[in-house]
């Protein structure tokens, strides 16, 4: 009986763990003098899993889009479990840092059409999401001055720092986690400063953070 048990089971497979994908929208001051004491709750939409480009899989130009759009950003990888988490213990909540990038796609519809987009279908596609190579947070000094940078085609195109952000790392995940229980694995794209682009086939991007490039690819 023991054995009929064992031979029944060895070889059923464990999914790894879905995890999450929070992206913030409009997060960003255009400049310093812009700057003020807001209070202005982080925008927050989600993404499926099957958004994140999986390591050593090409982007390629989504078929549908007649347009496509791009913008980097901070993402924060997740190393604890959460829920209602404290602005002043959330930076326990996170292990690492990247720069990524968040693609938007139009079609013909919605290049017509007047009542607005929805998030979901020009932005939350399979492989609309790409994250670099992951730094340590211990890395960062000072989190709220962290440079990040894209250039398409060794031009720069969008220049951006995590003090200009309307609400930082910690507020972000504090407010998250009001809603949504956060899991370790999830990614947080943290919003994109000014700049996003319009993109063709054969574009080569290539992003950093301070000197460092994390992330590059080719529109194929």
């Amino acid at each position: 009986m023991i054995n009929s048990v064992f031979c029944s089971t060895r070889f059923i497979k464990t999914k790894p763990p879905l995890i999450h994908i929070f992206c913030i929208e409009q997060n960003y001051f255009l400049h310093k003098r812009e700057q003020q004491e807001i209070s202005v709750e982080p925008e927050i939409f989600l993404k499926p899993q099957s958004a994140l480009l999986k390591t050593g899989t090409g982007f390629q130009y989504p078929g549908f889009a007649n347009e496509l759009y791009c913008g980097c950003e901070l993402v924060l990888r997740i190393s604890e479990s959460g829920k209602d988490i404290r602005e002043n213990l959330a930076a326990n909540y996170y292990d690492a840092i990247t720069v990524g990038i968040n693609f938007m796609a139009l079609d013909s519809r919605d290049l017509l059409n007047e009542k607005g987009l929805t998030w979901e279908k020009a932005k939350a596609w399979d492989n609309s999401s790409v994250a670099g190579t992951w730094m340590p947070v211990t890395d960062f000094k000072d989190k709220k001055d962290i440079n990040f940078c894209l250039y398409k085609n060794r031009e720069l195109v969008q220049l951006g720092n995590s003090g200009l952000m309307i609400n930082d790392f910690d507020t972000i995940i504090s407010c998250i986690s009001t809603t949504f229980p956060i899991n370790a694995g999830d990614l947080i794209f943290t919003g994109n400063p000014a700049g996003i682009g319009k993109l063709m086939a054969g574009d080569k991007l290539e992003a950093f953070i301070e000197d460092d490039s994390l992330l590059e690819f080719e529109i194929e």
